[in-house]
């Protein structure tokens, strides 16, 4: 998996790249967020360990996946994991709500 998350780091999506510029170097509240990050047999778009939060974005690719995606998403909460899903024109088209919606989440479940 972690050769994978590799690579998938090195070729974003263009959503994907243009929501790192903005999660990137602890930019939103001083949260740390990693991207491609690799969760059992799972890789993660995002992922702040610290306000234990999962951030995906769904590109066309996603139409297809959605029963593999309830599974993914089953296990990730089983861990204690909050997943939030963006759709890629989202990101692309409003960066800003995006990064809002963020926001309010990290402030409305501050970690200790």
């Amino acid at each position: 998996m972690k050769p994978l998350a590799r690579q998938m780091r090195r070729e974003p999506t263009a959503a994907e790249n243009r929501l790192w510029q903005r999660l990137k170097n602890k930019q939103i509240l001083g949260y740390k967020f990693r991207r491609q990050h690799a969760i059992d047999r799972f890789i993660v778009d995002f992922i702040c360990n610290q306000a234990q939060l999962v951030i995906e974005v769904d590109g066309e690719i996603h139409d297809y996946t959605q029963q593999q995606d309830g599974i993914r998403q089953e296990f990730l909460e089983s861990l204690g994991l909050r997943v939030i899903r963006f759709r890629n024109e989202e990101v692309l088209e409003h960066i800003d709500g995006v990064v809002e919606e963020i926001v309010r989440y990290l402030e409305q479940n501050p970690t200790p």
